[in-house]
């Protein structure tokens, strides 16, 4: 790239250096930027024609290098970054000013749509299909333009084939067809191992219960840390424990994009009706029997995307590792939020009857207090607070 004018480059030899020497870039803090799946990413572009990341002060060599360092970052999975056509230099993306320059310097070269023609057909045969489509969604949303609506005969068959794909993962086929609580199977649902589950299917169960893997299981290291505090624990383990139906909730924190350090600080239990109680077990059953101890056992795990050369893969559910934060005390929004879970419960047909025995010796509020335990704080000033709750559960049920 740095030989005399008059050499033939290739579009890969157009480097930064190239471009800033011949005036079609100029170095400048935050003129380099990225969107992607919802992260943007701002570089500094040197004289030199290395890229500075502002977040950590890394140093690149290459837009490919800066663009896939950080999609690893959001999707560990990625192999490339195809840094020409996603990093930008003042909003414009740097292949279209690569194309610029074969423009003025090579007279000869094929006209701009022959190479935005080649350009595609090349990040398509790297895979990169998908990432496209999801970069133009993040910059439909940035400028808040309404894409215009693709002709109905122009949809090529695999794009149907595909939708349908996703679409039969949500919903079983023929959906409409089953009366209301007869839609999952009766027989027990054993857990499947991933690597039986192959390309997807629209014939296969969007209900399947597949195995988590470990990352030590495919010689991988966990992308990211995870913590989470024992007020948080507390308050899913509480609400998990009140109905025989399933239950969701929010979980809120902080990410630190430095130390790659997730840590969960509040939970928000949803308190709504899920649908029919036959649903319920296909979520997760509760009370699970294959617990023999008082205490629940919580199991986060992320589902990491396919690889990109195979995109129609299922994602790989992983289970994650979490290191524990103990509270020094029960915070406010803690105990508001389980006096208004009781109350949402009270008198429901699905709320766990406390009273009854859980095992012979131990009813449902002591199986409750014995899983608690372990989650709440030394100070004993909230105790007297607890004691209330519980004494409401009794009533309740």
């Amino acid at each position: 790239s740095g030989g005399p004018r008059g050499a033939v480059l290739t579009r890969r030899g157009i480097t930064l250096r190239v471009l800033l020497r011949d005036g079609l870039l100029e170095p400048g803090r935050g003129v380099l930027s990225i969107y992607y799946l919802g992260k943007k990413f701002v570089g500094d572009l040197g004289a030199d024609g290395t890229i500075t990341w502002q977040e950590t002060g890394q140093v690149f060599n290459s837009p490919s290098a800066w663009a896939t360092h950080c999609k690893r970052l959001v999707n560990p999975a990625k192999k490339s970054g195809c840094g020409w056509a996603s990093v930008r230099y003042k909003g414009q993306k740097l292949d279209q000013y690569k194309a610029a320059w074969l423009r003025k310097h090579q007279p000869n070269a094929p006209p701009a749509e022959e190479v935005a023609l080649c350009c595609l057909q090349s990040l398509v045969s790297e895979g990169e299909e998908e990432e496209m489509a999801e970069e133009e969604e993040e910059e439909v949303a940035r400028e808040g333009r309404v894409p215009a609506p693709e002709p109905a005969a122009a949809k090529k068959t695999e794009e149907r084939n595909k939708k349908q794909q996703v679409k039969s993962l949500v919903e079983p086929v023929g959906t409409d067809h089953i009366p209301l609580g007869k839609r999952l199977e009766s027989k027990p649902r054993v857990p499947v191992r991933y690597c039986t589950l192959g390309t997807r299917d629209s014939a296969r169960n969007p209900q399947t219960l597949v195995e988590v893997t470990s990352f030590t299981a495919i010689n991988k290291f966990q992308p990211f840390n995870v913590a989470i505090s024992s007020n948080v624990l507390l308050l899913l383990d509480f609400h998990s424990h009140l109905t025989r139906s399933e239950v969701v909730g929010y979980l809120g924190g902080r990410w630190d994009t430095n130390t790659q350090l997730l840590t969960v600080l509040r939970a928000f239990p949803c308190r709504t009706r899920l649908g029919d109680a036959e649903a319920a077990g296909a979520v997760e059953e509760p009370y699970y029997h294959g617990n023999p101890g008082v205490e629940s056992k919580i199991a986060p795990f992320w589902v990491m995307p396919p690889p990109e050369q195979r995109p129609n893969d299922y994602g790989i559910p992983m289970e994650v590792e979490v290191a524990y934060i103990q509270d020094g005390f029960l915070t406010n929004d803690v105990l508001q939020e389980m006096t208004l879970l009781v109350e949402f419960y009270k008198g429901a047909p699905d709320l766990v009857k406390f009273q009854e025995l859980w095992s012979p010796d131990q009813t449902y509020l002591d199986k409750l207090k014995g899983s608690l335990a372990s989650r709440t704080p030394k100070d004993q000033s909230f105790t007297h607070i607890l004691e209330q709750i519980y004494s409401l559960l009794r009533l309740s049920s």
